[in-house]
């Protein structure tokens, strides 16, 4: 059975370079879009700015302190969305296989492809080229047999970057890779690999399988797979995002107030992360428990406006906790998800906590 030829395309700065691009006396500075001297979030830097800290999610003000000279611009989605619409042209070229993840970035399946290139690694470099010339963007791009790989490799010489980790070298690539450089493994999960000595890839390939489900439940499943250069997923041309959902399972059940609100304020950063890589608003907050007994019980609210910022899951979700506590028993998974999309497109907010 050949072996599928996957690219991961990711633009560079997307939001700070077309900011870059449109406005030439902001070349070579350090740019932050969104938020402002004052107040709000970063939602995208320039790498200028990036060499002095700065970073998507973090407060305007720290970002200010950390560059003194940073220039904070008003995002202008309208224009990333027209010139994603064009790189995507650009992707077209070589193959209708294409999953966008996001404005910025995209799996594409060039196994078979329209020109009958047989290297994906010339594709890549041809798409990465493409890009350059007409639009003059820098992308990076990462080439591996599956898409967990090749999302792995696009991140690995950032910015215009070009990395392939092919068949024969996957297993010494993930043994010493960082266990935070896993995808899928966020802060959280990156803490609690480290307290049972999980560091890279190597550990965590040494955990069985049942370890993992019984710590991590479904995601334990694709952690065991990943760290061996398992990943059968395929680049999917269309998918309708019916929602947007994040949930942990912990170590230890929990029981307490303060924990459980604890733990639901980092999922809700979970949450407002992938939310902002969604171009349509959701109308309903769904809180999911699973208690250790693996009872699930779900409360939800739903307001037909819409949830614009952070804040507003924030507050939401704080009386759907109020409505199972006193806690019946203890809980070991805790989700929240967005859904129930509002059919037309709505702008989105302009403090955002995306990461570019």
């Amino acid at each position: 059975m050949q072996s599928r030829k996957i690219i991961h395309i990711d633009m560079d700065a997307f939001y700070a370079s077309v900011e870059q691009l449109d406005f030439p006396e902001l070349k070579g500075k350090p740019v932050a879009v969104g938020g402002s001297e004052e107040r709000g979030v970063i939602a995208a830097a320039s790498y200028e700015a990036r060499k002095f800290g700065v970073k998507s999610a973090m407060s305007s003000k720290m970002a200010a302190k950390k560059c003194p000279d940073l220039i904070f611009v008003r995002p202008r989605f309208q224009r990333y969305k027209e010139i994603s619409t064009q790189i995507h042209q650009i992707f077209k070229r070589y193959t209708d296989l294409i999953e966008p993840l996001s404005l910025d970035e995209a799996f594409l399946d060039v196994t078979y492809n329209k020109m009958d290139i047989p290297s994906a690694t010339f594709i890549a470099q041809s798409i990465k080229n493409d890009i350059r010339n007409e639009l003059q963007l820098v992308a990076s791009a990462g080439i591996s047999y599956n898409k967990f790989l090749a999302k792995t490799a696009s991140d690995q010489d950032k910015p215009n970057g070009l990395f392939v980790i092919r068949p024969k070298d996957a297993e010494l690539f993930l043994a010493s890779l960082p266990i935070e450089r896993f995808h899928g493994v966020g802060k959280v999960t990156a803490e609690k690999f480290k307290e049972i000595g999980v560091l890279n890839g190597n550990d965590l390939k040494a955990l069985s399988l049942e370890f993992l489900t019984d710590l991590f439940g479904k995601s334990g499943f694709f952690f065991y797979n990943v760290c061996r250069g398992i990943d059968n997923r395929s680049v999917e041309p269309y998918h309708e995002r019916k929602s947007v959902a994040v949930e942990n399972t912990f170590m230890k059940d929990i029981f307490d107030y303060n924990n459980f609100l604890k733990e639901t304020n980092e999922i809700t950063e979970g949450l407002w992360k992938r939310y902002q890589r969604v171009e349509r608003i959701a109308k309903t907050l769904q809180l999911k428990v699973k208690y250790n007994d693996f009872k699930v019980i779900s409360r939800s609210f739903t307001d037909q406006e819409g949830f614009h910022h952070k804040e507003h899951i924030e507050e939401a979700v704080l009386p759907l906790i109020n409505q199972i506590f006193p806690l019946v028993k203890p809980v070991r998974l805790i989700g929240l998800q967005l859904a129930n999309f509002i059919d037309e497109e709505q702008p989105k907010p302009t403090q955002l906590t995306l990461k570019f």
